[in-house]
């Protein structure tokens, strides 16, 4: 073998031997930003965002960047979770590079129930301007 050759597999095996770097750690969204972005979904019926109305009970990222939604909704009857869900989709997963989360979950919640007290004050307005009385 040749001293050249020595010297390849003497670097090539030093390389191997090197610990694998980690990759650099994707940006985590902030609550904030998560909360901001989920101002976009809208309740079907009432054309309110889902925060205002005090849907939205709870928001956690993990450090994959997926995050997980305790909601609820007015009614444990309503039909339209399906709609909820594909405008979370597109206000926390879509857009430009991916979006802000790289997925999400709803997790459906019950307990404490909803009542109209939930609804913030930029929500009350926005059903007054709307001609509901609250």
């Amino acid at each position: 073998m040749s001293d050249e050759t020595q010297v390849q597999d003497d670097v090539a095996r030093t390389a191997d031997a090197l610990p694998e770097q980690a990759a650099p750690a994707a940006e985590v969204a902030k609550l904030e930003d998560v909360e901001e972005a989920l101002r976009d979904v809208v309740d079907p019926e009432l054309g309110i965002n889902v925060v205002d109305l005090g849907l939205v009970y709870d928001v956690r990222v993990e450090q994959d960047n997926s995050a997980t939604v305790d909601m609820t909704l007015t009614s444990a009857a309503c039909p339209l979770t399906d709609v909820i869900e594909d405008q979370a989709r597109a206000a926390l997963c879509g857009g430009p590079g991916g979006g802000l989360v790289s997925d999400f979950r709803i997790n459906w919640v019950w307990m404490p129930p909803w009542g109209p007290e939930k609804i913030t004050e930029e929500g009350r307005e926005q059903l007054r301007a709307l001609g509901f009385t609250v």
